[in-house]
């Protein structure tokens, strides 16, 4: 499948360059207006097949390379060359780690805490129900 007759099926002019969150959005709509499960049988051949073309259509633009042509996606890397790491990976390692950190430490330290407590009692009341005498025993 060409380029053009990519875009022109999700949506786009033919001369347009979407970039790939536009392209995902576009495919996302189209899939879900002709996916087969909607249609009634006797309409779910022809469903099918476009359901198909649009699927190829969204690989051939998602790739970048068709019969010898080459799709630039150059917006899509271009924080990488810059910085060396991904938009979502540099953000993700600074900023608010505590606010997934401290809830979890804060379960740990009170499931602890309570089953501490809960063993004590336990303890104490076995004691006193069954004393030792075993002075080696506490």
């Amino acid at each position: 499948m060409q380029v053009e007759e990519a875009k022109i099926l999700l949506g786009f002019p033919p001369n347009s360059r979407p970039d790939p969150s536009q392209v995902k959005a576009a495919y996302r709509k189209k899939v879900w207006e002709s996916h087969p499960d909607l249609f009634p049988d006797d309409q779910k051949l022809g469903a099918e097949s476009k359901f198909k073309s649009i699927s190829e259509a969204y690989s051939c633009l998602e790739s970048g390379d068709v019969k010898g042509q080459r799709y630039s996606r150059a917006g899509v890397y271009s924080r990488v060359v810059k910085t060396g790491v991904p938009r979502t990976y540099a953000y993700a390692k600074r900023g608010n780690a505590w606010l997934i950190g401290a809830p979890f430490l804060l379960i740990v330290l009170g499931t602890i805490g309570l089953g501490g407590i809960k063993a004590n009692k336990a303890y104490t009341q076995q004691k006193q129900t069954f004393p030792s005498h075993n002075p080696f025993l506490p």
